[in-house]
């Protein structure tokens, strides 16, 4: 019988690590800060005055000390760093933090989750580190583009975002607050490895480079996977940076030192205005809106999976179509459909007697719109009295994504599962059938 500790090699060994190791955090002083994950633990506290900030620290590790000692965990000295951020340049003095009468020892910069922080936050030593890193795994692009058999251009560009680009992404929202000239110091990997997938001289242009081989600069990509990123905090209640503002002097201060690079949420604030999506509502996420042993199961009928549309006369399909509404009659019929054309984006929802459609934002997508079409049929049907009820749509990724519950699946479509199971309870019958234009007069 263990005594203590947790089961090496169980499934289940991680998960209790966290469950045990997550109360550490709630006996920190509240003027300490403090980040968890897993087993790397990060305290930090802010001010003007030196000894302030490490006798507040110096209690915070007393703390923990006394915390891992009753149940049964050692926080290693050896392991242990600290660092001031600081760009003070005149000579101040670095705090002394003990644990268990061992000096920690003060560093220039240190290695948190992937990320490289220097005392300066310049991430100079990331950039570096992290380019150093990526010119070795070029050498596996050039080895393939030289082979007798000679990767193809695809090939390539998948090998390239999945070694090297996926590096430079990860952390680009932190790491983005660097210098322009430092942040340019990873633009010669990415040019670089688009000439070896592309094919293309060393003189080539580097616009011409990433038209031909899909890929966005990286200075836009950051932009892209940031404004991502921002929109994932807003959407999650809670989240440490969905309510963080600028006080009103800060922003005079950056408003007159144009030089001074904004915070990361003012920059994808500015980012979101110039795109025109400052104005939008995001949806919340519930990633515990479904308990496990009520997770929705989902199913589409497809009397068309058999046949090749390329190959199969439209008469055949109609054949088919209204050989399936004589067998659901007593269901009523609903048409739903999203379409996206340039500066419009729309759906519509198709009932035996009435027609609704609705406007959506410029950036949604095609798909957004037909899952949004889906969730308004839905609310329709929940307000009548019939309860049989069939639902047509052309849309297999809306279907399949449906057929595939996941927390981190698109908002709308678990608000979707969310009034399915409200009708289900509700004595609703319903069906969903994956049409296409080819069934004639009916789909029109």
């Amino acid at each position: 019988m263990q005594s203590e500790g947790v089961p090496q090699g169980s499934v289940l060994s991680v998960t209790l690590f966290i469950v045990h190791l997550s109360q550490i955090l709630h006996h920190l002083p509240s003027s300490v800060n403090g980040n968890l994950y897993v087993d790397d633990l990060q305290i930090s506290c802010q001010g003007s005055n030196m000894t302030l900030i490490e006798r507040q620290l110096q209690n915070a590790v007393n703390k923990l000390v006394a915390w891992c000692n009753n149940n049964g965990h050692t926080i290693s000295p050896a392991k242990s760093r600290c660092v001031h951020f600081c760009r003070k340049r005149n000579i101040h003095l670095d705090p002394v933090i003990h644990i268990q009468n061992v000096a920690i020892p003060v560093v220039d910069d240190i290695r948190f989750l992937g990320v490289i922080f220097d005392r300066k936050l310049t991430f100079l030593p990331h950039i570096l580190h992290l380019r150093k890193r990526c010119e070795r795994s070029l050498n596996i692009l050039k080895v393939l583009s030289k082979t007798p058999w000679d990767a193809d251009r695809t090939s390539l560009l998948r090998i390239y975002q999945a070694v090297i680009l996926s590096r430079i992404d990860y952390g680009c929202m932190v790491y983005g607050s660097a210098r322009a000239t430092v942040l340019r110091r990873l633009d010669t990997i990415h040019h670089s490895a688009l000439r070896i997938c592309s094919g293309a001289f060393r003189t080539s242009p580097v616009e011409s480079l990433c038209v031909t081989c899909h890929q966005l600069p990286l200075h836009l990509r950051r932009q892209k996977i940031s404004a991502l990123y921002f929109f994932r905090a807003q959407s999650v209640p809670g989240h440490p940076i969905s309510q963080l503002t600028l006080p009103a002097f800060l922003h005079r201060f950056y408003a007159a030192r144009p030089s001074h690079i904004l915070p990361f949420c003012e920059r994808a604030k500015m980012l979101l205005h110039d795109s025109d999506l400052n104005n939008i509502t995001i949806q919340p996420s519930d990633f515990f809106c479904f308990p496990p042993w009520d997770i929705p199961q989902f199913s589409y009928l497809n009397p068309f999976s058999g046949f090749d549309k390329s190959s199969t006369a439209p008469v055949t399909f109609q054949q088919l179509f209204h050989h399936h509404r004589c067998q659901y009659s007593s269901f009523i019929p609903i048409f739903t459909d999203g379409s996206k054309s340039d500066g419009h984006v729309g759906c519509c929802v198709v009932f035996p007697s009435d027609t609704l459609s609705y406007r959506l934002h410029n950036c949604c997508s095609v798909f957004t719109a037909e899952l949004v079409a889906i969730f308004c049929a839905l609310q329709e049907i929940s307000h009548s009295s019939q309860r049989n009820f069939i639902i047509y749509t052309d849309s297999m990724s809306a279907l399949e994504t449906l057929s595939h519950y996941d927390t981190q699946m698109h908002p709308v479509g678990l608000e979707i599962l969310s009034i399915l199971q409200f009708l289900r309870k509700e004595g609703f019958f319903y069906y969903f059938l994956l049409g296409s234009e080819s069934c004639g007069h009916f789909w029109e």
